[in-house]
């Protein structure tokens, strides 16, 4: 028979302290913040409560987690908007949120954020082939989140050519 590890559980009061803590830290999607107040060993009553006590204390705030996890996505790791729409959505972030929060990734620093992981792909990409080429640059910034007409526009441009 195996053990069960004991977990910690806190009265509705400790949870909220704890979670005003933990929210003040960083910004938290809604649905985080559900899945720790469960792990807390609360019941649903109390979490509902206790998050919309947080939210009008102003500790959460689902606009401002998605515009902060967009933008981070997108200036630190250089994700696309697709791959940040999708990790959002996974996050349970509402779409009107997200919407937000892509719309305020300017076009001009979304293209330049997308040529220069072109090019550095680019550069590191060994495939001489020049369609195969293509495609496998074309695969792997569809993969990074990029849409597709986007990236094969940018690879149409002489300025990416060797």
């Amino acid at each position: 028979m195996e053990e069960k590890r004991n977990k910690k559980t806190f009265t509705p009061e400790q949870s909220f302290v704890k979670i005003c803590r933990w929210c003040a830290f960083q910004e938290r999607s809604q649905q985080e913040v559900r899945d720790k107040l469960y792990d807390y060993g609360l019941h649903q009553s109390d979490v509902e409560q206790i998050i919309s006590r947080v939210i009008s204390d102003g500790f959460l705030n689902e606009e401002r987690f998605a515009i902060a996890f967009a933008g981070g996505k997108f200036r630190q790791l250089n994700w696309g908007k697709e791959k940040i729409k999708i990790a959002l959505k996974h996050k349970r972030v509402s779409d009107y949120c997200i919407k937000k929060a892509l719309n305020l990734i300017s076009d001009h620093d979304y293209l330049n954020g997308m040529r220069k992981v072109l090019k550095k792909r680019e550069d590191e990409e060994k495939e001489k082939e020049p369609f195969k080429r293509k495609y496998k640059l074309a695969n792997y910034l569809v993969s990074r989140g990029f849409e597709s007409d986007l990236v094969w526009s940018a690879l149409k441009g002489d300025e990416f050519q060797d």
